[in-house]
């Protein structure tokens, strides 16, 4: 049996979902993401991944300053139609209404970060970057792993407002140093001990 048979895929309205939607419909799966209007069903996650982005949360948690939250795998709200869900993002405190909010305003976020998995290839390095930089978030990472290890290269991008573009800012192998959007410093190494 196929999962075509097994599960009624709900029919995208005529003019695709919008935010609404996909904080609503019943029994998307988890991850559900939205884009240009289309709901993306995600792959489960692999290992790498979920270290990394274990990894990397805690390593930012440990010197974000009070005003902005670490939070991971969580909606944004970029316009009707586009509701991506980063791995990991850095938003302002205040965005937190309460403890049953299941998305932020793109408004709100300093920073997204994408692990980037086979599945979702293009849409971490082409299709999110853009909406992203469109929206008006000021800094981007997009993570791949290295070699056959487990050590993450971290790719960094700040935003030039005027073009609404990212432009790279460094790429880290070893250590992750950085004093925007705050000060950061974390050793990639050591996620070769988890």
């Amino acid at each position: 049996m196929t999962a075509e048979t097994e599960h009624h895929w709900p029919v995208p309205p005529q003019d695709g979902y919008t935010v609404d939607d996909l904080l609503t419909l019943p029994d998307l799966p988890p991850h559900t993401e939205l884009l240009d209007g289309s709901l993306i069903f995600v792959s489960p996650q692999r290992y790498f991944h979920s270290v990394v982005i274990d990894f990397l949360v805690n390593g930012l948690r440990r010197t974000v300053p009070p005003e902005l939250l670490v939070v991971r795998e969580m909606a944004m709200a970029i316009d009707e139609r586009n509701g991506p869900e980063p791995d990991i993002s850095v938003v302002r405190a205040v965005a937190l209404r309460n403890d049953d909010q299941a998305h932020f305003q793109a408004r709100d976020v300093m920073l997204a970060v994408e692990v980037v998995s086979p599945e979702s290839e293009a849409r971490d390095r082409d299709t999110k970057p853009h909406k992203y930089a469109g929206a008006g978030i000021p800094y981007f990472w997009r993570v791949e792993k290295a070699g056959a290890g487990r050590r993450p290269v971290v790719h960094t991008y700040e935003l030039d407002m005027k073009s609404r573009t990212y432009h790279p800012s460094g790429v880290h192998h070893d250590r992750l140093k950085l004093a925007t959007p705050f000060d950061i410093d974390i050793d990639l190494a050591e996620i070769e001990h988890l």
